[in-house]
């Protein structure tokens, strides 16, 4: 076994990303017999699993919230990051520090044998060994792929949560709404529980809940959400055997997958009351998704919208977004996966930008941003490639005026590379 020291973390992350002859290897048998060993099969009392093509990370995040507001002890786990692996492991609201993954790791390289572990297999069984070692309530635990061969499915989950099924990992998941459907269906459990926020659920699917006889609650019918004025709205839902509805201020990340996180919380048999609840949502903020900025640049105020949207579904909601705020006046910076489906993204996106700067990934996966600029004039957009994120917010922001919102999307890549130039910017500030 590798010596390295007890806190490097970035030594244990380059150390994992070699162990493995490949980075995604679906299945479950090695990854459960290492956590057989390691006893972490149930890392706390009450396990949500959440599955879903978008908005897993937002409805994760508010179930934590919620979770944490009603006085519990929890743990979410998420995936990827943004710009510190800490970020996928967090204890009552905090990501974890680097000496207690660090631990986890070295327990787990002690514990595998001969058994080849992925990184998200080794990263999958840290957080669940960190959990377990914390005492929990509660944990969130977010599907990293697909579902049914995911290495989080190790886990018999209490509620499972399934946000949306849409076309994304086709190499993984199958080119069609209804192979995708299947997989994700792999998180359910005979006579178990499911929060459902898709309202049109392929036939696998169903046919796969109907055998598990699980109970269900789905957006739509068990619960909704309506409009209440004033950017207001207003969710009806199952709560105590009986439908209860709760009125919510405006929220900037999605209304279905924050509605979906409170029917999960009450289907667990949980409560609070409804300030808190209140609370709970209209407090949960997550990184890069819909997340505006501002920055003072060359003397001027500008705003940034970061958003992951990286998929067709993703970038209609994001679409929507910008229609439903008035952002009439916006640019976009982008950088995409060379597996992802361009014309999906650009078809409801098309017109919306004045311009589009676009810019490499720091990823071997990346897609040229000449492919890029391409496929956007192929769409009748006017498009410009640049060297990297960072050239292309700062060419956005130098040939704009200052009323124009800079809107950065794609990919995990991007946003964490937006990220990462903004703290530049901000510490050059000071």
């Amino acid at each position: 076994m590798s010596q390295l020291a007890p806190t490097d973390l970035a030594a244990w992350l380059r150390r994992l990303e070699s162990l493995h002859p490949s980075e995604i290897d679906m299945g479950l048998a090695r990854v459960a017999e290492v956590a057989s060993r390691l006893g972490v099969q149930r890392p706390a009392p009450l396990v949500f699993t959440v599955t879903g093509t978008n908005g897993k990370g937002s409805t994760c995040a508010a179930l934590d919230s919620l979770l944490r507001h009603s006085g519990r002890r929890s743990g979410c786990y998420t995936s990827p990051h943004l710009v510190r692996y800490n970020e996928r492991v967090t204890i009552d609201g905090e990501p974890v520090d680097d000496a207690s993954l660090c631990q986890a790791f070295a327990d787990i390289e002690q514990a595998r044998g001969d058994i080849s572990l992925t990184y998200f297999e080794f990263g999958t069984l840290a957080a669940l060994l960190l959990f377990q070692r914390a005492g929990l309530d509660a944990v969130v635990l977010e599907v990293g792929l697909g579902g049914r061969l995911d290495a989080v499915n190790i886990v018999d989950a209490d509620i499972a949560v399934v946000t949306s099924i849409g076309l994304d990992h086709p190499d993984y998941l199958g080119d069609t709404r209804d192979s995708v459907g299947y997989e994700k269906a792999g998180i359910l459990r005979q006579g178990g529980r499911l929060v459902c926020s898709e309202t049109d659920l392929p036939p696998r699917f169903v046919e796969q809940m109907e055998k598990l006889r699980v109970k269900v609650w789905q957006r739509g019918e068990e619960y909704r959400w309506q409009e209440a004025g004033d950017g207001r709205w207003e969710l009806c839902a199952g709560r105590d055997g009986n439908e209860a509805s709760l009125l919510l201020p405006p929220v900037t990340l999605p209304r279905d997958n924050l509605s979906t996180a409170l029917q999960a919380f009450w289907a667990a048999g949980l409560d609070m009351p409804d300030e808190r609840l209140v609370m709970a949502l209209a407090g949960t903020s997550v990184p890069g998704r819909l997340d505006l900025r501002t920055l003072d640049w060359r003397g001027e105020t500008r705003q940034l919208l970061l958003d992951v949207g990286h998929n067709p579904q993703a970038a209609e909601y994001l679409a929507g977004h910008l229609a439903g705020n008035g952002d009439g006046n916006c640019v976009a910076v982008f950088g995409l996966l060379s597996d992802k489906d361009l014309d999906g993204i650009l078809a409801p996106l098309r017109g919306r930008f004045a311009s589009w700067a676009v810019a490499p990934l720091p990823t071997p996966r990346s897609r040229p941003p000449a492919e890029l600029v391409a496929g956007l004039e192929r769409a009748g957009e006017i498009a410009t490639g640049f060297d990297s994120i960072g050239a292309a917010i700062a060419g956005q922001l130098d040939n704009t005026p200052a009323g124009t919102k800079i809107v950065i999307f794609g990919s995990f890549f991007c946003v964490a590379e937006a990220i990462l130039w903004l703290n530049r910017q901000s510490c050059e500030a000071t």
